[in-house]
């Protein structure tokens, strides 16, 4: 299930050309990108995937809408996290079909100062249970998991050594949250000179706003983002080639 704001049309129906930014976007935001021209940055023939932050205390401990959830787990995104999950395992699915490397990264309950979001200090128990990657997609054996201590999966960690030790060219990022930890990613990933691929429904936020503003500005700017389907079968095409 996608995580997109529902665009509504006279016949119920999306147009072909209809991203999930466009209904945020004033008239004239809608005329500048229709006049840029767009870098296609595209999948290399070396990708890899990041899943970045798919840990518990963005879920919470069980499905609710927003509003609820934030009361049992106010870090959860709600919704937007759940749904999130069945297109990612999609995308690890064939990623590993494809013996693609895949990178998890989560956060490191050793460093101090991670907000406790019910207030006071964290114990590292509790920072632990928080950070442990969701089990829907927990990573294999032979995956790599980096801890990071900032927003960037790059940021103070050994990813980019990783991705030129295994001459990776490109990245299909995953996980949340979009207006932070995923668009810092990006940001670096594209200041290393890899293209990058924001997976649309493999990605999520707490508030459709940020998440959709966000996905239209990596768009423009460091990365194509593209809906999971499209993502696929690029990638299965070029396994049967």
């Amino acid at each position: 299930m996608s995580t997109a704001p529902t665009n509504e049309s006279t016949d119920d129906t999306r147009a072909a050309d209809t991203r999930i930014w466009d209904r945020f976007l004033t008239p004239q935001d809608q005329e500048v990108a229709r006049r840029q021209s767009k870098t296609q940055h595209g999948i290399g023939p070396r990708p890899a995937v990041v899943v970045i932050d798919v840990y518990r205390r963005v879920f919470g401990e069980r499905p609710l809408p927003l509003l609820e959830a934030i009361v049992e787990t106010p870090s959860s995104c709600g919704l937007n996290a759940w749904e999130a999950l069945g297109p990612i395992q999609d995308l690890l699915r064939e990623a590993r079909r494809l013996g693609l490397p895949v990178i998890h990264v989560t956060g490191d309950p050793q460093i101090p100062g991670w907000r406790n979001p019910r207030g006071g200090a964290t114990s590292r128990a509790d920072a632990e249970a928080g950070y442990r990657i969701m089990d829907e997609v927990a990573p294999l054996p032979d995956e790599v998991v980096i801890r990071k201590s900032a927003p960037s999966a790059f940021f103070g960690t050994p990813l980019v050594a990783l991705l030129r030790q295994w001459d990776v060219d490109s990245l299909i990022v995953a996980g949340e949250s979009t207006s932070g930890c995923v668009r810092a990613t990006v940001v670096d990933a594209r200041s290393h000179r890899f293209a990058v691929t924001v997976v649309e429904e493999c990605v999520f936020d707490r508030t459709e706003s940020t998440h959709a503003i966000n996905l239209f500005d990596m768009d423009q700017k460091y990365a194509d983002v593209r809906p999971l389907a499209d993502v696929l079968t690029t990638l299965g095409s070029r396994a049967q080639a």
